[in-house]
């Protein structure tokens, strides 16, 4: 019984989305501005040269590149010999959730809460249930901010106070940085577990627990990350498979995402590598009819958000040159897809999430070209291919 390997590359997008525009994100295109920018010497910082992803770009990557946008990806130029397409979101959101349920074929019904920008964005209302959770008489941040700026600027008096460091950004999330040790990692975690609920019911997305460690001047944040995402409105990929008794593994934040709803196995890790390592196992180990579905974060968080090309470069290369690991241990019949839940152009202004089509590169079953798709005719042709009733919109393109 064939397998099904689901590779989201958080943040892998490649411009082109119609409605881009309506989120002030007209011209943005991750994949094709960081080619452009290694081709003109300007991603030089621990690499050199054209970007160089030879796999995935054999597989379709350049050819989905063009196909989606039109534009021109220097170093991306393969003749496809996998099955390749872009595919098109339509739920009002650029964000992790909206991405991944769609792709698992469920997009988002409603529209997401954001919190104002100017300060403070938080409500008092909401201040209020932070401090009374937490324990203390307010709160620092209260703004939109980056992660790390807003560390920087608050660590001391997170030190000397106590108070949680509460801030959000343009996407629907309330994220809370508190050092590991002086505040405590388990009252971070039920601080943001406890708060979840409430902010479930407004419609936001995520409450982010941010945990660091060090000293104001040397500071770093941990691997001990947590999402408490709200629960998808209604069964995923995820669950038409478990639900017909076939074993999914989790790798990455895929079991914070979908609220550990039909999760069978979570396989977690303090970085990307460690993640690839539990990929190559699967392809060795999964089961006979199992969904495989990873989420690989560090292209946006480390590299996405803080606007680093030459890092977002040499992490899609590297990702790229450990690929045929993971391929060789790929099965008769199986069919694994590499594809990402939205864009975060490192050359575009700004520190946030862009919208874009991604796209939709794979291997196994059905090489050939697909065009363009929506996010949730992924999640219909992984259900297609694992013999599976989808029960939600998209259309299998196998």
């Amino acid at each position: 019984m064939a397998r099904a390997f689901l590779v989201v590359l958080d943040s892998v997008g490649c411009g082109g989305a119609p409605d881009a525009d309506d989120f002030g994100d007209a011209g943005a295109n991750t994949l094709a501005h960081i080619a452009q920018a290694c081709a003109a010497g300007k991603a030089e910082v621990g690499r050199s040269g054209p970007l160089r992803m030879p796999n995935l770009d054999r597989l379709g990557l350049g050819a989905a590149i063009r196909l989606a946008s039109g534009a021109d990806a220097p170093g991306l130029g393969a003749t496809p010999t996998g099955l390749w397409g872009a595919a098109t979101e339509v739920s009002r959101g650029k964000d992790t959730p909206s991405g991944h349920w769609e792709l698992a074929g469920v997009p988002v019904p409603w529209d997401w809460t954001y919190f104002s920008t100017t300060e403070p964005a938080f409500p008092p209302d909401l201040v209020a249930e932070v401090c009374r959770l937490a324990g203390t008489e307010g709160i620092l941040g209260n703004c939109h901010a980056s992660g790390v700026p807003i560390i920087a600027a608050h660590c001391e008096a997170h030190l000397q106070t106590g108070w949680p460091i509460c801030y959000t950004s343009a996407d629907s999330v309330f994220q809370i940085a508190a050092h590991e040790e002086a505040f405590g990692l388990d009252r971070l975690l039920k601080l943001c577990a406890d708060l979840a609920p409430t902010l479930h019911a407004r419609r936001v997305g995520r409450v982010i627990a941010r945990p660091f460690t060090g000293g104001c001047g040397d500071f770093k944040r941990t691997a001990n990350r947590r999402d408490y995402a709200i629960a998808p409105p209604a069964p995923t990929l995820l669950d038409w498979v478990a639900g017909q008794g076939q074993m999914t593994h989790a790798i990455g934040k895929i079991g914070d995402i979908f609220s550990m709803r039909g999760v069978g196995k979570l396989h977690k890790g303090k970085s990307d590598a460690d993640l690839f390592e539990h990929l190559v196992r699967l392809g060795d180990e999964a089961e006979a009819g199992s969904l495989t579905f990873a989420n690989f974060v560090e292209f946006d968080s480390l590299y996405g958000h803080p606007r680093d090309v030459a890092g977002y470069a040499r992490a899609l290369e590297g990702f790229d040159a450990n690929l045929p690991r993971f391929l060789a241990t790929l099965r008769p019949g199986d069919l694994a897809i590499f594809t990402a839940d939205h864009g975060n152009d490192p050359t575009f202004p700004g520190t946030e999430h862009t919208r874009e089509r991604v796209p939709v590169i794979g291997t196994g079953l059905g090489l050939r070209p697909i065009g363009l798709c929506a996010f949730a005719d992924v999640g219909a042709s992984v259900a297609a291919h694992l013999g599976v009733r989808a029960s939600a919109p998209g259309k299998s393109f196998l």
